[in-house]
């Protein structure tokens, strides 16, 4: 099932275009209005399309609660907080979107943001939001599917932790609800986590399957999975990103630093570039260098009517001679005329 281009704030994406590059701000403001501001900026140097916020209060995410389900005990970064003090720590002020939102436009970088609950999609519209993201842990709250998609902007939403039948009831919900201009993007939901379990291939399965514009948002720590996920059809990737990955912030330990996310950049366009279309004739920069192929020389003097022996012709570059191909039809005819050594072999050289 094919697939054609969405535009986000008139960015055209999809397989004939390249890669679309969302810088994903997350918690890497760490309280600091300043900072946040320095990402922006940041994120447009570096070359990336947009910046992405989350829109959520601690309070809206999860309860104050020091119940042992809410506390985080899980090996990872935040082992040892409830939910409520980790998201108290890392939510961007509601009172900030406005102002970001500026910053963005006078930069010309598109900015939007994952909601997280119905209040935060009425902010975001408030705010002219040009398209959505739904969190890989969200995927699963469909009312809050179907309130992004009755928007009716482009949506893209993280399949971290969802089964195949996961996805394809937030897909549907999303289309049922109004949501045409969609992007699911292959994800794993471990911070960070090992490029082994990406398993990449889901990629290109998701856009067959399910018929959408299909991505990647990356948690690796390098680049190496993200490049390699354009090869295999990926029109989006997301990462982290921060200004210094010794922040001490939530996030900053696995974003990428400005050098990093100008090289994503870089490097997901030229694979982008790279692919191509199915194509085996000369291409242009070979032109120059089709001379030195090989042909066949006389490569020792041969008088009239002397037959063409393995000693007098050779193989070899460049490629001024017949193709090598003829050879063995050559060797036992005779010379036309006088040939001297070092001349490229013709078919007016050979009697007929």
């Amino acid at each position: 099932m094919s697939t054609p281009a969405i535009a986000i704030a008139g960015r055209l994406i999809g397989p004939e275009h390249p890669p679309y590059i969302i810088a994903e701000m997350s918690a890497n403001h760490n309280g600091d209005l300043q900072r946040a501001f320095r990402i922006l900026a940041a994120a447009k140097a570096a070359g990336a399309d947009a910046i992405k916020l989350q829109t959520y209060t601690a309070d809206t995410i999860t309860l104050d609660s020091d119940r042992p389900e809410f506390r985080i005990q899980t090996g990872g970064l935040w082992d040892g907080q409830t939910l409520h003090q980790l998201y108290a720590q890392a939510h961007l002020p509601w009172e900030w979107h406005a102002p970001l939102f500026a910053r963005a436009r006078e930069l010309g970088l598109t900015i939007f943001s994952t909601p997280f609950d119905f209040t935060a999609v009425d902010l975001l519209e408030s705010l002219g939001a040009p398209a959505y993201k739904i969190a890989s842990f969200e995927l699963v709250d469909l009312p809050l599917v179907r309130r992004v998609a009755q928007t009716g902007k482009p949506l893209i939403m993280s399949t971290g932790l969802a089964n195949e039948a996961e996805i394809a009831e937030a897909v549907q919900c999303a289309r049922d609800n109004g949501a045409r201009d969609l992007v699911v993007l292959h994800c794993v939901s471990g911070y960070p986590a090992p490029a082994a379990d990406y398993h990449l291939r889901t990629v290109p399965d998701l856009a067959r399957r399910f018929g959408v514009i299909s991505g990647l948002s990356d948690h690796t720590l390098d680049n190496a999975t993200a490049v390699a996920s354009v090869a295999l059809g990926a029109c989006v990737i997301e990462k982290h990103f921060t200004l210094d990955r010794r922040g001490g912030g939530p996030d900053d330990s696995f974003s990428l630093e400005p050098a990093e996310l100008a090289a994503l950049c870089r490097d997901a366009r030229t694979a982008w570039s790279a692919l191509g279309r199915v194509h085996y004739d000369l291409k242009g920069c070979e032109a120059a260098s089709l001379i030195f192929r090989r042909s066949l020389y006389v490569v020792q003097p041969v008088r009239a009517g002397e037959p063409f022996t393995p000693d007098n012709v050779r193989s070899i570059r460049p490629g001024c001679g017949l193709p090598p191909k003829t050879y063995d039809g050559l060797l036992g005819r005779k010379a036309a005329r006088d040939i001297a050594g070092g001349t490229p072999l013709s078919w007016d050289l050979v009697a007929s």
